[in-house]
């Protein structure tokens, strides 16, 4: 599972000019699953978005969770973070898992987060043509790898 965060003071996503999701302050996160990827992983990811310290405290630090905060999350499927460019220059998606294995992955690292939070995540909608929208804070954008935890 890999994932891309970003610290945001607002985020949208749109799908035939109709808002499916839209969040304030919080996280926007765009989540890639591979066909690997284990509800260990999914754990471990929900973990490390919701406790990850990337808010300002008083003095300024990145010391405060999405929690601390009590930030909002909107998770968009993205099966492009696993787009491969290592032949030629049209992308390879085949390390990304098919639908019928990501969408479980993904209805479920969401209700994880959910847990997580104690409150609902906006989401967008798997497979659909969105339009994403972001107010980044800072900018803060963190890549996760649940493969590679650095």
């Amino acid at each position: 599972m890999r994932i891309v965060l970003q610290r945001v003071t607002e985020a949208s996503v749109e799908i035939d000019k109709r808002t499916k999701g839209r969040i304030g302050l919080g996280l926007l996160v765009l989540a890639g699953f591979c066909p690997e990827d284990t509800e260990e992983d999914l754990k471990w990811m929900a973990g490390k978005v919701a406790q990850l310290r990337v808010f300002g405290d008083a003095e300024g630090k990145m010391n405060l969770s999405v929690q601390d905060v009590q930030g909002e999350l909107l998770v968009i499927s993205q099966f492009t973070l696993f787009a491969s460019t290592k032949k030629g220059n049209r992308p390879s998606y085949t390390n990304a898992a098919p639908p019928s294995l990501a969408i479980p992955l993904y209805e479920r690292f969401v209700a994880l987060l959910e847990q997580a939070l104690g409150k609902p995540v906006q989401t967008g909608e798997f497979g659909a043509d969105m339009k994403v929208s972001l107010l980044n804070d800072g900018p803060v954008t963190v890549v996760i790898d649940s493969r590679n935890k650095e």
